[in-house]
């Protein structure tokens, strides 16, 4: 599979709001909270063209409750490990995943502060953007790509805490 990395397009953060506003319609209150997440929710960089959410549940058990709430907007369970369930599927001709992650999993916060931090050190961005090109040259498999950027974002998650005193 060959990594695509696009301009950032404005227009994924309306289509994210319209689709937490459904997301909201079929989880009701066990949504604790929807985040845009991910590259796409960070303004001025490269993305592969994939909206990311995060939903802050209390519990992800049953996981059929979510399962078929998601479902019905047309996510498809993809997978479950330790810290989150995965949902995939296409919203206006866009890919979305769908992550639900029960809130008091240790890195339950990973990817909003991940996405805060970027998006208040633009420097941070730029370098985070110049690492996702270099990989996404090298790496033609989305699981490399993937485990390639641990190591920084690991990074810039110790930095973010630091900032915050967390």
């Amino acid at each position: 599979m060959t990594i695509t990395l696009v301009p950032h397009d404005p227009g994924w953060a309306d289509l994210y709001e319209r689709t937490a506003g459904e997301i909201h319609g079929v989880l009701g209150s066990s949504a604790l909270r929807i985040d845009h997440v991910g590259s796409t929710s960070v303004p001025g960089i490269v993305a592969k063209p994939v909206i990311d959410v995060r939903v802050l549940v209390e519990r992800y058990d049953p996981e059929a409750v979510y399962t078929a709430a998601l479902s019905s907007l047309g996510f498809a369970y993809d997978h479950r490990d330790e810290g989150h369930v995965l949902f995939k599927g296409t919203r206006e001709r866009t890919r979305f995943n769908v992550h639900v992650v029960q809130k008091n999993e240790p890195d339950a916060n990973a990817m909003v502060v991940f996405r805060d931090y970027l998006r208040t050190h633009p420097d941070e961005a730029r370098r985070y953007e110049e690492l996702k090109v270099g990989l996404a040259e090298r790496h033609r498999g989305g699981d490399a790509y993937a485990s390639a950027k641990s190591s920084y974002v690991a990074e810039v998650l110790s930095l973010a805490g630091a900032s915050t005193g967390g």
